[in-house]
């Protein structure tokens, strides 16, 4: 069975943050990649790079969401009517993951009141501001509640990338994984070598 694997791009997302994951996720025959965004249409990340989605109201469920972050979640954290399709979107997905500052769009929804997680060190005041609910914790590279993930700031995507297809499929599938694209895997999900000490 395929099981979709769907990231949520918007204006200003961090490239890295996206196509990361993507490029880890594309490496699977397990996953199928899906881009939307809630209008659909072209999304243009911080670098530039226009990339076509679909509208979200097409996602499927039961899938996987992957919430990028970068400097559009600044003003999306204040959109309610974008926080509540988000909270509807994520509450129906059977996993969420989140990258950089994506972790104060999922904060924003409610969904990770009393639960662990992280965020880009270098906007942790001001992902911690979103909800005081959070059980933020300042030096994990990616942290891991129930059926959320959420990492550090942009590389750390893949790293918590790798880390969920650890958990799902083994670590043989991760390093594998890594070893094909060379990239080298910061496997350690509990040190951040970017927190602020």
């Amino acid at each position: 069975m395929i099981i979709p694997f769907n990231i949520l791009l918007f204006d200003d997302f961090e490239t890295l943050d996206a196509l990361g994951p993507a490029e880890i996720i594309g490496k699977s025959d397990i996953y199928s990649l899906r881009l939307y965004s809630p209008s659909g249409g072209v999304c243009h990340s911080k670098q530039g790079i226009s990339i076509e989605t679909e509208p979200w109201i097409h996602m499927e469920p039961d899938g996987v969401l992957l919430i990028p972050g970068g400097q559009g979640t600044r003003t999306l954290v204040s959109d309610p009517r974008f926080i509540a399709a988000l909270r509807e979107h994520a509450a129906a997905a059977q996993y969420i993951l989140t990258v950089c500052t994506g972790s104060a769009l999922l904060a924003r929804t409610g969904l990770l009141n009393d639960k662990r997680a992280t965020t880009n060190k270098r906007a942790f005041a001001w992902a911690v501001s979103q909800s005081a609910k959070v059980e933020w914790q300042k030096s994990a590279r990616w942290v891991v509640d129930d059926n959320i993930y959420t990492s550090s700031g942009v590389s750390a995507g893949m790293d918590m990338t790798l880390g969920f297809i650890a958990d799902r499929h083994g670590v043989a599938a991760a390093r594998g994984i890594a070893d094909q694209i060379e990239y080298i895997w910061n496997s350690n999900r509990d040190e951040d070598p970017f927190a602020v000490k």
